[in-house]
């Protein structure tokens, strides 16, 4: 299915006290390999920012919030705008283990659903997660309840859940969903996967 690859890197990051986008794992910044991967799947390829001019040096489509202060729901809504393709793949900056077969079987996931998403019980994780453009309906009416929790929009569409159990049959160490939020999470990411592959 032709898709749209887009990268949300909109966050203050004030938890972690830098941008999270620019952290090195395995001598490569985190933004490079999931550009560089991203352009190996989707022939477009979006980062959302609220700072352009530090991505500047990526050959890819930057374009900021459209509606500033509605953090990760707004970056999907502007993403969902100015994506080329009926529905995009979104992942948020801060992940530096993504996986192209993970990618590709979420995918492979998305005809007969508005979201492809992971969950594990309670908890889900929506910045990674196919979205179809017929979700800016659903985010413009949460955005005018003043609620940005992006599950909750989910109710108004269909939606195809990857189970853990499912997943781990690709990544059995769901290394593809590790984020560093913190410096405590770098440093769990830089001492207990000190060699995990970097390659595509």
């Amino acid at each position: 299915m032709n898709m749209t690859g887009v990268i949300l890197s909109g966050g203050a990051s004030r938890r972690m006290g830098r941008n999270k986008a620019f952290i090195e794992i395995n001598g490569q910044r985190i933004i490079e390999r999931t550009v560089s991967l991203f352009k190996n799947i989707f022939e477009d390829v979006i980062i959302v920012t609220n700072s352009p001019l530090d991505y500047l040096d990526f050959d890819v489509k930057i374009v900021t919030d459209l509606i500033p202060g509605k953090g990760s729901l707004g970056g999907i809504y502007t993403g969902l705008f100015f994506s080329s393709t009926p529905k995009a793949f979104f992942v948020s900056c801060d992940m530096p283990f993504l996986d192209k077969e993970v990618i590709q079987h979420f995918l492979d996931h998305s005809e007969m659903a508005e979201i492809v998403v992971y969950r594990s019980g309670d908890h889900w994780e929506p910045l990674h997660a196919v979205y179809s453009r017929t979700f800016i309906k659903p985010i413009e009416r949460l955005m005018k309840q003043d609620d940005l929790k992006i599950i909750k929009a989910y109710k108004w569409v269909r939606v195809r859940e990857i189970k853990k159990e499912e997943l781990q049959r690709i990544d059995p160490g769901l290394h593809s969903l590790v984020n560093v939020n913190t410096p405590e999470d770098l440093e769990r990411v830089l001492t207990s996967n000190p060699h995990f592959p970097i390659s595509l």
